[in-house]
């Protein structure tokens, strides 16, 4: 992988750690009601719940291209197709207003982390999302660096975005303004997402 596509790799992941959700609601609320360590605890867990399903997902995709190049090919078309309609949806987004955390609050370091953890891990669409990913930057010949570095970079993405949420979502000025935003950040990663889907489809195609 050279660094215009680990750009690229990042670029979507950032994006998609950026656009808010339940994720962040976790974060938030861990932060809120238990402050800084707790909302820190409970991005670090998520962004190692989200590098473990990276992690599954290109060990599973490699298996896939060195047995059977054509389901792989297949598997390519496929993602293309979920990262399109991803982006449509994207861009059809509304307004979500403010985010509400839950109100169960996390007692301690432990239950931040677990709580992070969990809201990544038992999310089946991230599954989904990261297999429509990163079939269209995993090459037949990557070695074991190549795929520990792609997990590496969905997870320490995921985890350094939310780790400055935890750290400014005390100042209730930044907060309003990521909600005001989170229009726009969804159009930006939707347009990404349907530019990737067709390049990848074209790149099938031809």
């Amino acid at each position: 992988m050279d660094f215009g596509q680990w750009l690229s790799l990042f670029t979507i992941c950032l994006l998609g750690a950026m656009s808010p959700g339940p994720s962040l609601a976790v974060v938030v609320n861990a932060a809120l009601r238990g402050g800084r360590r707790h909302g820190v605890a409970a991005a670090l867990a998520h962004g190692a719940g989200v590098g473990l399903y990276g992690l599954l997902t290109v060990s599973g995709l490699a298996v896939l291209v060195t047995r059977s190049p054509i389901v792989f090919g297949s598997l390519q078309v496929a993602g293309a197709a979920y990262l399109f309609y991803l982006g449509v949806r994207a861009l059809g987004s509304a307004d979500p207003g403010p985010q509400q955390p839950p109100v169960e609050l996390a007692s301690s370091h432990r239950g931040a982390a677990l709580s992070g953890f969990l809201v990544a891990f038992l999310n089946p669409k991230l599954a989904v999302f990261m297999l429509a990913l990163f079939a269209q930057f995993l090459r037949p010949e990557a070695d074991v660096v190549e795929k520990g570095i792609m997990a590496l970079t969905v997870g320490v993405t995921d985890a350094g975005w939310y780790c400055i949420m935890a750290a400014l979502v005390s100042q209730p000025r930044f907060l309003r303004n990521l909600q005001r935003s989170a229009v726009l950040i969804d159009r930006v990663f939707g347009v990404i997402l349907i530019l990737l889907a067709a390049t990848v489809a074209y790149r099938a195609v031809v």
